[in-house]
């Protein structure tokens, strides 16, 4: 996992490095989306790789690319609320889902972040309609929906297993898992 790790972060420094991209947050002539969606797509491998401040260095770079598309805000979102800024967060996936209302992820992220501040029953509605845009055809959402759902009936309950996981999108329509706020990359 180090060579990965390394191989990642000297791909994300020499991007940021580049002489041609105009400076830290600037794109190169003619990048476009194409280059905000590199942008995305390595910010992702970043958080997959626990580099969550990089990762949003690198999403803060493809929003001035590509603009606050509702991609960019869910990616912003996730890795505000890995770093343990819930307010930022909440604010950036309210905003995602605002922008595309049909973007699971961001609907379950957004759940994730209102169970860190105790909104449980706001949070029961984020992976309800989670849960519904996927056909209830992720079993981590359906998880994230039941602990919400039981810390709306019983605000005593303690799950053994209360680790909310994020979905992650990707480019190619595929989800990835990662594990939830404060908890470690599993290797």
């Amino acid at each position: 996992m180090g060579a990965i790790r390394a191989g990642i972060l000297a791909l994300a420094l020499l991007g940021a490095g580049c002489a041609q991209t105009g400076g830290p947050f600037g794109a190169a002539p003619g990048a476009g989306a194409a280059g905000a969606g590199d942008q995305l797509a390595l910010g992702h491998e970043l958080m997959e790789a626990g580099e969550f401040e990089l990762a949003l260095r690198v999403y803060r770079r493809a929003a001035v690319e590509r603009g606050l598309t509702a991609d960019v805000l869910a990616a912003l979102g996730s890795a505000n609320l890995r770093l343990g800024r819930t307010p930022q967060a909440e604010r950036l996936l309210r905003q995602a889902v605002e922008e595309d209302p049909d973007f699971a992820a961001a609907w379950n992220n957004l759940g994730v972040t209102l169970m860190e501040r105790g909104a449980y029953a706001e949070a029961r509605e984020s992976f309800r309609r989670a849960f519904a845009l996927v056909n209830g055809g992720s079993e981590e959402i359906r998880d994230n929906l039941r602990r919400a759902i039981a810390k709306t009936e019983n605000p005593g309950y303690d799950d053994v297993n209360t680790d909310n996981a994020q979905l992650v999108k990707r480019g190619d329509g595929r989800y990835v898992l990662l594990p939830a706020p404060g908890q470690e990359a599993e290797q």
